[in-house]
């Protein structure tokens, strides 16, 4: 092994051996698995700040989703404009094109040093004393369709790994559209003019059968095909088609690449717990669980706050 994955894997084998000696009087054969859901406890409360500013942000940009539309309609033939327009309609509300993106990212290095922590059998020279654990009878350093098999005891356990982390995934896909829809609907409400407040279109009155003017053929005239100019193949071909800039739609685009993450993220974690050792497939079942009860913990914490409108100095 290299030098440079060697460190952080030599740094987590000895916080997860000595997390496990801590757990053993209380865990006993668990000791192992239980270090390694704490271990994940501890990475997620250092990535605590960065998570709730993304998922804040991810919020904030399902509230000005109907701001971001109808500045790609008043600005659709002008890109400059438009990337000017949204870049500081995104300062203003204190967010950007990628929320929620990094504490995705972050995590993966941590996915990969344990994945070489369980499938090293030496660290720093001496035996790695945590493949000889286990869950519930399965090692820690075995894979679903390695050793025993899918079809056995141990794959009994993988099988319970990955329907938990489906359920999960599920739960987070749904709680990501229950927090999108709501604010969606809220950046639209603050964006509406109000009713009855200056500037309002007056209504258009109805027009009732007893006030529409009746039509006589004498008053208007006969109408003949050859007031309409012929329409040929030719002109049809050189008919000039509107089209949208590609950079209209890059801010929609790109603003909903977290969104999109949020919802995907989970259920790939269940393609990928079953690739790695099951130490690794236990990060991500308590990873994913953490982020389900923190994104529930944001979502009802921004929910309490009255929505603040801040468009001032946007042109």
């Amino acid at each position: 092994m290299s030098v440079f994955p060697g460190v952080p894997v030599d740094a987590a084998y000895h916080v997860v051996s000595g997390l496990a000696a801590l757990l053993a009087p209380l865990a006993g054969g668990l000791a192992t698995a239980a270090a390694i859901a704490g271990f994940t406890v501890a990475i997620r409360l250092l990535l605590l700040p960065l998570s709730y500013r993304a998922m804040r942000g991810m919020a904030a940009q399902a509230r000005i989703a109907p701001r971001v539309q109808a500045l790609q309609k008043q600005h659709a033939g002008q890109p400059d404009r438009l990337q000017r327009e949204l870049a500081a309609l995104y300062q203003s509300e204190g967010t950007s094109m990628f929320a929620g993106c990094l504490p995705v990212l972050v995590q993966w290095p941590v996915l990969s040093v344990l994945y070489l922590l369980f499938r090293s059998p030496r660290i720093a020279g001496a035996p790695n004393t945590l493949l000889s654990h286990g869950l519930f009878g399965a090692p820690l350093g075995s894979h679903w369709l390695g050793g025993a098999g899918p079809f056995s005891a141990q794959g009994a356990v993988f099988a319970g790994l990955l329907l938990l982390l489906a359920g999960i995934g599920w739960l987070s896909a749904r709680l990501v559209r229950r927090v999108s829809v709501p604010a969606t609907a809220a950046g639209a409400a603050a964006t509406a003019p109000a009713a009855s407040g200056p500037g309002t279109p007056a209504a258009r009155p109805t027009r009732t059968p007893a006030t529409r003017p009746t039509r006589t053929p004498g008053a208007l005239g006969t109408r003949t095909p050859a007031t309409r100019p012929a329409r040929t193949p030719a002109a049809r071909a050189t008919r000039p088609t509107a089209t949208r800039p590609p950079e209209a739609t890059r801010g929609s685009t790109a603003a909903s690449v977290s969104a999109v993450l949020a919802r995907v993220v989970p259920y790939f974690t269940v393609a990928v717990a079953a690739f790695v050792p099951l130490a690794a497939g236990l990060y991500l079942l308590t990873t994913t669980a953490w982020t389900l009860a923190e994104r529930a913990f944001v979502q009802r914490t921004l929910a309490a706050r009255p929505y603040v409108d801040r468009r001032e100095g946007i042109g």
